[in-house]
């Protein structure tokens, strides 16, 4: 992977040819199902203090990769570097270490919270895993801290008493991001962290994350598919479909003018705020194939205005353009 794509000499995280893929068990009297080829190939990488926001469509594998990321899942194949160390392979006991570096932000800010713990102790819990990494060994250093944690999100030190039921959903949001930035990560994964959110809200919240990454320099993996929040806070754009990355490019140029087929009709969806402005909306043909029985050649030709025979004999690779995007597309 080229330094083009990860945009500096010496990235934060570094991405190779990730692989995830899932077999169904063996049934009574039935064979093995078929493997789905969930995360198939992907490579990006990220700078310290940057936000790659991963896009597309539902069940092209954005979750996945980010959960592969962090192994949260166990990756089938391919590389994780943090900080130049490798990620896939290691030993339990370095790879918690390594967690300190790494959290995330999940979709559901109400499911990822203990219900019979309270806020304050939900925040002070990966505290309590590593008392050495913020000097938070004894149990007032550690109330200190995440009063200090409850200020930056915007939550009054009184609530470290309330029970997760207790806040609405915009502050449950805010919760698990204090519990992200416990132990000082270099890099968060955000799992599509406003999706369940009211628009007011969702704005609130990604003011915030900004808010946070200038002030401490945090990488954000930003997983989403509304693609107006992604305009909002990312810096480069990576465009999945079917387990694979087809474009990659920075925020602006993407917006401005997309290369590859399958970003344009992404694109094209997006509501314009402006009731003058009638937007011409390019009509995504089809249902999205299987992950389990991809097409051969380009996995967008069985759905791509362009297709053309070479299309469904030889799988184009993401490869730099002129422009300055990376896409995967014989005629872009």
């Amino acid at each position: 992977m080229s330094t083009a794509v990860a945009a500096g000499p010496a990235p934060l995280l570094e991405v190779r040819d990730l692989q995830k893929h899932y077999r169904a068990p063996r049934r009574w009297l039935r064979p093995l199902g078929p493997t789905v080829r969930a995360v198939d190939g992907v490579s990006f990488a990220i700078a310290a203090g940057e936000t790659l926001a991963l896009v597309g469509e539902s069940g092209c594998g954005k979750t996945t990769t980010g959960k592969s990321v962090l192994r949260l899942v166990e990756p089938t194949a391919g590389s994780v570097k943090l900080a130049g160390e490798e990620l896939v392979g290691l030993d339990a006991e370095r790879l918690r270490q390594r967690r300190r570096d790494m959290q995330i932000i999940f979709q559901d800010p109400y499911a990822s919270l203990n219900p019979r713990l309270t806020a304050g102790a939900i925040v002070a819990e990966p505290m309590r895993n590593f008392p050495e990494t913020a000097k938070t060994a004894t149990p007032a250093q550690r109330k200190e801290r995440v009063a200090w944690l409850f200020g930056k999100v915007g939550l009054r030190a009184e609530a470290m008493e309330k029970f997760p039921h207790e806040f609405s959903g915009g502050q449950r949001q805010r919760l698990g991001i204090a519990r992200a930035l416990a132990l000082n990560p270099k890099l968060i994964v955000c799992d599509e962290p406003v999706s369940a959110l009211d628009v007011s809200v969702q704005a609130q919240v990604i003011n915030l994350l900004s808010d946070l990454q200038a002030e401490f320099g945090i990488a954000y993996l930003f997983v989403a598919h509304d693609l107006a929040v992604v305009r909002h806070i990312s810096h480069r754009v990576a465009v999945m479909y079917l387990g694979r990355i087809v474009e990659v490019a920075e925020r602006g140029l993407l917006f401005a003018a997309p290369r590859h087929p399958y970003t344009e009709i992404l694109l094209s969806a997006v509501p314009v705020p402006n009731p003058r402005v009638h937007a011409k909306r390019i009509l995504l043909m089809g249902d999205p194939p299987s992950a389990a029985e991809p097409p051969s050649g380009c996995r967008f030709h069985t759905r791509c205005p362009l297709a053309q025979a070479v299309c469904s004999e030889q799988d184009p690779p993401l490869t730099p353009r002129e422009s300055g995007q990376w896409v995967a597309c014989h005629f872009r």
